[in-house]
């Protein structure tokens, strides 16, 4: 006998992110059924990840969170985390400081990715567990799952999707679910 659901679907547990045929710096990911465009780090897909080579790392990733911009942006109900994206919220990349692939604030002397962007790409921007609970210096920062430039043009080594399949997409996702590239 089938359980009755109010309507609401299970969330699942992996989105697959395969490159494209032609273009290594562009991907198709799957999940629930639907296959999106998005777009890859300019240094394609690598198993070797290192810092600043531009490169998406080959690997299964959690989500453990996410931040989004509301002023600008308004998503559907999610289970994953969100925050709201302040003026002072900071990333840092820079392998030497202490606060290295962890959120920081500014002012920050280090090399940092400023999480409030004018471009729009951090609009929505999903933190994936890459190099976060046991960090190793030099082996990548900010792998996170965004917002696409127009042209799907290649990221620094994050996955990055259209509004419209971010809108898609989130709505099923909670910490814990699966980002895994090919």
């Amino acid at each position: 006998m089938r359980k009755k659901t109010s309507g609401v679907r299970s969330p699942k547990s992996t989105i697959i992110v395969r490159t494209a045929p032609r273009d290594r710096r562009r991907a198709l990911v799957s999940f629930d059924g639907r296959t999106e465009q998005a777009a890859i780090g300019r240094g394609g897909v690598t198993a070797v990840k290192r810092e600043g080579d531009g490169a998406t790392p080959r690997a299964s990733m959690k989500l453990i969170g996410g931040y989004m911009r509301r002023d600008r942006i308004s998503l559907p109900p999610t289970c994953l985390p969100m925050r709201a994206i302040r003026r002072d919220m900071l990333w840092c990349d820079d392998p030497r400081h202490a606060s290295y692939n962890r959120p920081a604030r500014a002012p920050l002397a280090a090399s940092h990715e400023t999480m409030l962007r004018d471009d729009g790409l951090y609009d929505v921007c999903l933190v994936m567990d890459w190099n976060i609970f046991s960090r190793r210096r030099n082996a990548g920062s900010a792998i996170f799952f965004h917002l696409i430039r127009p042209g799907y043009q290649p990221t620094q080594g994050c996955v990055a999707v259209s509004l419209p399949a971010m809108r898609r997409l989130i709505r099923h996702m909670r910490r814990g679910t699966v980002v895994t590239v090919l």
